[in-house]
């Protein structure tokens, strides 16, 4: 059964950027800069019927290359970090992009997605994050410079089971044009 998600591909010259920010706290989760990427839609453990009907909708996607825009290191999970990411503006072809995969997974037969939209990239995952660490490690490294890249594909990635990490496989490629 593969465990499947959608997203966009980091270029080489951001990951390698974003890798310079790694590091710095402790119990931290780094994910590697070959498995950076936005996700746009998780979908998880499905039989392979499922996952063929998937990647049959995708292939009907017809939409322009999309503008990313990071625009610096932050946290998610406020008292309780639990997610060191590089933010991405929610460019209006991003977000569109993103809305019509969900509107074609939940045809599928998918379940909605319960959390809005927020696109990043993930740098690394933390345990027992301290507020206090992570805000010192975003006082240091949080002033990322802003980096500006389309993308003109997305991707149909596989992950290995219930450790949500890499390695990530590339199952099928969609051109934005």
């Amino acid at each position: 059964m593969p465990r499947l998600f959608i997203g966009l591909e980091t270029p080489e010259e951001l990951a390698a950027l974003l890798s310079r920010a790694r590091g710095g706290l402790h119990d931290a989760r780094w994910i590697e800069p070959q498995d950076y990427h936005i996700t746009l839609r998780f979908i998880g453990d499905v039989d392979h019927v499922v996952a063929r009907e998937v990647a049959g909708t995708l292939d009907e996607v017809r939409r322009a290359p999309v503008t990313v825009t990071v625009e610096g290191i932050d946290a998610f999970g406020g008292k309780r970090p639990r997610t060191i990411f590089a933010r991405v503006a929610p460019d209006p072809g991003l977000v569109e992009l993103q809305a019509d995969i969900e509107r074609r997974m939940r045809k599928v037969g998918l379940p909605a997605e319960t959390r809005k939209f927020t696109p990043h990239i993930t740098l690394a995952r933390l345990r027992n994050g301290s507020p206090l660490d992570v805000a010192g490690y975003l006082a240091v490294r949080g002033g990322f410079p802003r980096y500006v890249y389309t993308a003109r594909r997305f991707v149909l990635y596989s992950s290995r089971d219930s450790v949500g990490g890499g390695p990530y496989v590339a199952e099928a490629v969609y051109p934005l044009d």
